[in-house]
This record gives structure tokens, sequence and C-alpha cells, in this order.
């Protein structure tokens, strides 16, 4: 019997989008699981903190320059190679980590394998689930996007015991075993092709206008896309990055900063899923300054407040402010540059994220080395914050300001 053709909105569309919301939750243990071992790393590797917080930021850098090119790759391939691809590094990355006797060698594990393993869940992923949907693209999106929160929710606290009851060498071991016997199976899952109207010819245009729309050349826009996620990104690894050890310092313990983090992007869940109704509403550029503001905020607020329960709350809106941010350029990309584009374009204005993430977690821990507290550091977050809302706000003006002389 001849299988349906695959529609937009449909109950596959919502089949794939459970498919690959699990995948980016078991895979996005890549991205947070060395912001818990990062005191465990820094005392066996006996480093300053800039020097610990490296891996992190090899991590990261693998896990943008790797989404660009996996987003590429399955713009051409389909997604079910690339994930199954970089689902075996993830593992192989993992366990490799657990054997590593220098600090060296650990960033390398880190960044070369796990973070390009851990990649593909993310921008890859949200291109390929924006084919399957139009009406509700955003909350599609944004459901994804989440499932990088989901695995930031679940893994810190699985990790952090596991660190403290065996070690960080099995507990990663560990990880690159139940890596491979989940994502590889689950990837195999990855079948047919996105419907085939959500892939329009070379004369069609995106729903949302053209660069041209705004008075920008299609590299113009990009450019400023990257500028943009650039600096939310530095601005919002700030917490992420450091919470556990912000903690740990404060005399708090490792433990409350990684349940800390745990609640911040449980509420990150909330956050993106509601961002993706606003998305659904008013479009990426809106949402994008709505979360870069909301996200200031929430910075502002460590400033002051650096008790126990405090630092509980400041976490939890923080997660609740932010979550739209990412997911918002995904929107953007889709409204004004081709769909057969978007996993290449996507994918690089996720680089730019991740460069952020990376450079913000440097950055602060270079900033606590210099100056021996975190205040600087959140001083520094807020100022890349600006620099975002700025851009945002600029885009959404000039947008106005093309559409009232049309």
């Amino acid at each position: 019997m001849t299988a349906l053709p695959a529609t937009v909105d449909s109950p596959q569309s919502w089949q794939r989008l459970a498919l690959t919301l699990v995948l980016s939750t078991i895979g996005g243990v890549g991205m947070w699981s060395v912001v818990v071992a990062l005191p465990s790393v820094q005392a066996e590797f006996a480093v300053a903190r800039a020097g610990a917080s490296f891996p992190y930021t090899m991590t990261m850098l693998g896990f943008g320059a790797a989404g660009m090119v996996l987003g590429r790759w399955s713009d051409r391939a389909g997604i079910r190679i690339p994930v199954l691809a970089a689902s075996a590094l993830l593992g192989l990355g993992y366990i490799l980590s657990g054997y590593a006797t220098t600090l060296f060698q650990f960033a390398l594990a880190q960044g070369l394998l796990i973070g390009v393993g851990s990649s593909v869940t993310f921008g890859p992923l949200l291109a390929h689930v924006s084919m399957w949907f139009e009406r509700r693209r955003g909350i599609a999106v944004a459901i994804v996007a989440s499932g990088n929160y989901f695995a930031g929710t679940v893994w810190p606290p699985i990790v952090q015991h596991f660190i403290e009851t065996s070690g960080w060498r099995a507990t990663y071991f560990g990880i690159g075993v139940f890596v491979l016997l989940t994502m590889l199976p689950l990837a195999l899952l990855l079948r047919g092709s996105p419907p085939a109207h959500a892939l329009p010819t070379a004369g069609s245009r995106p729903v949302g206008g053209t660069p041209a729309s705004l008075g920008l050349s299609p590299q113009a826009l990009q450019g400023l896309l990257v500028v943009a996620g650039i600096a939310c990104c530095v601005a919002m690894s700030m917490p992420q990055v450091h919470i556990v050890a912000y903690c740990a310092d404060l005399g708090y313990g490792p433990a409350r900063g990684a349940q800390m983090l745990s609640l911040m992007l449980a509420c990150g869940i909330v956050s993106r899923i509601g961002f993706g109704y606003v998305m659904d509403r008013v479009g990426g550029l809106r949402t994008l300054i709505l979360g870069g503001g909301l996200q200031c905020v929430a910075l502002m607020l460590f400033l002051p407040f650096d008790g126990l329960v405090s630092l509980y709350v400041i976490s939890a809106l923080f997660g609740l402010f932010q979550g739209g941010i990412v997911p918002s350029y995904a929107i953007i990309v889709r409204e004004y540059f081709p769909a057969r584009e978007a996993g290449g374009r996507i994918g690089l204005v996720i680089f730019a994220t991740v460069v952020g993430m990376a450079l913000g977690g440097w950055l602060s821990g270079a900033i606590f080395d210099l100056t021996g507290s975190y205040h600087a550091a959140f001083m520094n977050g807020i100022a890349w914050n600006l620099v975002n809302l700025a851009i945002a706000s600029w885009l959404l003006m000039r947008s106005r300001m093309r559409a009232a002389l049309a």
C-alpha cells in the first residue's frame, strides 16, 4: 500500500516534531555536562577559572561550526545521515574524554567530538522541523529548541550526582554509552522528506518579505543577525556557564548551583513554548526585542542580590525571560530568506550564538580571574545585551519605515 505524501501541519508533522524533541533532549547533554564538571575539572588539572572554562569554549565553537556545516549537508542530503554521523561522534567523544590526561586533551575531545556531535540536535533540527509546519511554525521551532533546555533541566542533576558518587571520568564514559544506545536507533527513524510544497522553487519568495524589503542585501541582513546573535549570547552565557562556580564561590556549594541551572533551564522550556505562540503572532523581530529586553532585566537583578533564595528566584526569572531569543533567529531567517537556504543560514546564525556563548563563557572566567568576583562579568553581559537590542530595534524600525513608504 502506497504511503500518503507528507503535508505540513499534519499528524506526520507532529510525529516528526516529537522524534526530534527526544533527539534534541538526549544530544543536548553535550552543552551542559561540561558546565557541571567545571569545578571538578579545574581541581583535577589545577588551572585557573579561565583555563577551566576553555573546554566549554571549545565545545561551543565545535557546536557552532559543525552546526553550520551539518545544516548545509542536511539541505542537500536530508537530515537522517547527518544525525547518525553526529550521534556516533557524540558518544565517542564522551568515552574518549574520560581518558584525557591533560586539560588540552579534554578540551580537544569536547570541541572536536562532543561539540560537533551535539550540534546536529539544534540548528539542523530546527531548520528541518520548520519545513514540516506553516501555521504553527513558531511553536514547532520553539518546541524543538526546548529540547536543549529539557537537556539542561534533566542532565545537570544527573551528571552532578554521578560526579559526586563515581567521579567525572566514569560519568563521562557512562554518558557516551547511553548516547550510542539511544540516539543511533532514534536517528534511523528519521525517514522521509519534508512536504514537497515546503521546499519552494528558485523564484519563490519568503513569507515575511526579503532583505530588500528592509533596504538591505542578503549579506548585510545575515551579517547583522550574526552580530546580534553573538551579542545576545555573550550576555546569556554569564549565568548559564558560571552559576555552578558562582554558587561554589559564595559558599552554597556546586550542588546548589546545579539545581539553579536546572531550574533556570526548566523555566526556559516554559519560556520557549510561550514565546513560540508569540512568534506565530508578532513575528521573529518583535520576539527578539521582547526576549532581549527581558533578559537584560534579569541580568541586572544579579547585581544587587546574591542570597540563596534570591539566586533561585532570579535564576527562574532568567529562564522565563530569555527562552525565546535563539528560536526567534530561526523564524527571522524563514521570514526573510528562501526555505531552500534554511539549513545553512540558520546554521550560520546559530553558529554566531554559539560563538557568543563560547566567548562569554571564557570572558566571564577571565574577568573573574582579574577582579576576584563576578560583578564585573555581569556588567559585561549587560553591555553586550544592549548591543543586541540596538540591532534588533533598528531592523524593526527600518521595516516599519520601509512599509510606510511603500
